[in-house]
C-alpha cells in the first residue's frame, strides 16, 4: 500500500493555474541549479525528518537510453558521479541510500540529468520526480510541520490522494525469477548450443554482455549485479560482414560485436549509421542484431534475479 498522506511540491503557484490545472505562470520548466532547487531539497529533508527517515531505497533506478527525454542535456555519468563510481556500483534497485545521498538523486533528476530513480521506504515514505519540476511526497504521517516549513521555502505543497509515479506492482513484465531452476535450463542450453550472449540490464537503459560458455558459466552468474534483469540470446556468428549486410532498413536495432580482445559492446544504430559501424567495427571478431521492436524481441531466456532469501522483488 502507498503511504496514506502525499503532497506535490512545486515552484507553481496554484493561483496561476487554467481551469485544467495547466501551470499558465511565468515559472521555468527547468531547475535554477540555485536557491529554488535548495528549496525543494529542503522541502524534501523536512518531510523525511517528520517522518523519522534517515535512509531510503532506490526503486528501478534508470539512466539515459538511446533517447533522452529530459528538458537539459544529458551529461556525463548521468549526474551520479560523485555518489557512485563510474560503473554504477551501488546504484541498484534495493540498495540503501543515505537521506544526504537521496537528496543529491533527486537534485540530479531535477536537472534532468539522465538519472531516474523511485526512493522509498516500504509503505512509509516515498519521493518520486516528475517532469518540469513537480515532486510527490508521501508519508504515513501528515507531516503538518513540514508542509508549514515547505511554504516558508517559497514552494506550494497541495495534498493527493496517490502519486501519479507510485510503482504498480501488477504491471511488472518479467515475473519469472533467476533461480536454480533458471540456471539448470540455463545450462542444459549450453550443452547443445556450446556458446550463448546474455545480456545483465543492472539498471534500465544499461547493460553488460557476457559471451557465456559450460566453462565460465559460474564466474559469470557470481559477478552479476543484485536484481539485475537476465536476457538470453543465441551465440553471437563469427560472420560479421553477414550480420551487416543482412541489418533492416528504416527501423532500428542492438548491434553487439566481440572485438579481438574478447570485450563485448553494442550500440543502437539505424541505417544511417550503419557506414559508420561497419568501419568501426572492420576488427571485430563476432557480432549479431537484436532487434528492439517487442514484438519481434524472442529472447531464449528471459528472468529477473531475486534476493538473497529467493524472493524476487524487482520491478522490470
Amino acid at each position: 500500500m502507498p503511504p496514506a498522506y502525499v503532497h506535490r511540491i512545486t515552484k507553481y503557484d496554484p493561483a496561476d493555474r487554467d481551469e485544467h490545472g495547466h501551470y499558465a505562470g511565468a515559472e521555468d520548466a527547468v531547475s535554477d541549479h540555485g536557491p529554488v532547487e535548495a528549496a525543494y531539497l529542503a522541502a524534501i529533508a523536512a518531510f523525511a525528518e517528520a517522518s523519522d527517515i534517515d535512509r531510503l531505497e532506490i526503486r528501478e533506478p534508470a539512466v539515459t537510453g538511446f533517447v533522452h527525454f529530459g528538458v537539459e542535456p544529458p551529461v556525463e555519468g548521468h549526474g551520479l558521479g560523485g555518489l557512485f563510481p563510474p560503473d554504477l556500483t551501488g546504484y541498484h534497485d534495493g540498495a540503501e541510500v543515505s537521506l544526504p545521498v537521496a537528496l543529491e538523486l533527486v537534485r540530479a533528476m531535477l536537472r534532468d540529468q539522465g538519472a531516474w530513480c523511485r526512493l522509498e521506504v516500504g509503505d512509509l515514505f516515498t519521493v518520486h520526480v516528475g517532469w518540469d519540476q513537480y515532486v510527490y511526497v508521501g508519508s504515513d504521517r501528515p507531516c503538518a510541520d513540514a508542509v508549514a516549513r515547505t511554504r516558508e521555502l517559497g514552494l506550494f505543497p497541495e495534498p493527493l490522494t496517490a502519486s501519479p509515479y507510485a510503482a504498480e506492482v501488477d504491471e511488472a513484465e518479467v515475473t519469472e525469477p533467476a533461480d536454480e531452476h533458471f540456471w539448470i535450463r540455463l545450462h542444459t542450453a549450453l550443452a547443445s548450443r556450446h556458446a550463448l550472449l546474455l545480456e545483465e540490464s543492472y539498471v534500465r537503459n544499461a547493460a553488460r554482455w557476457h559471451r557465456i560458455t559450460p566453462e565460465n558459466l559460474g564466474a559469470v552468474r557470481a559477478s552479476l549485479g543484485p536484481r539485475a534483469l537476465l536476457t538470453v540470446w543465441p551465440d553471437l556468428t563469427p560472420d560479421v560482414g553477414a550480420v551487416l549486410a543482412a541489418l533492416p532498413q528504416e527501423e532500428s536495432i542492438d548491434f553487439v560485436w566481440e572485438a579481438q580482445d574478447g570485450a563485448i559492446s553494442h550500440a543502437i544504430v539505424d541505417d544511417t549509421d550503419y557506414q559508420a559501424l561497419s568501419a568501426h567495427v572492420a576488427d571485430a571478431r563476432a557480432a549479431c542484431a537484436l532487434p528492439l521492436s517487442s514484438a519481434e524481441h524472442h529472447p531464449l531466456l528471459c528472468a529477473a534475479l531475486p534476493d538473497s532469501d529467493g524472493v524476487l522483488r524487482a520491478r522490470w
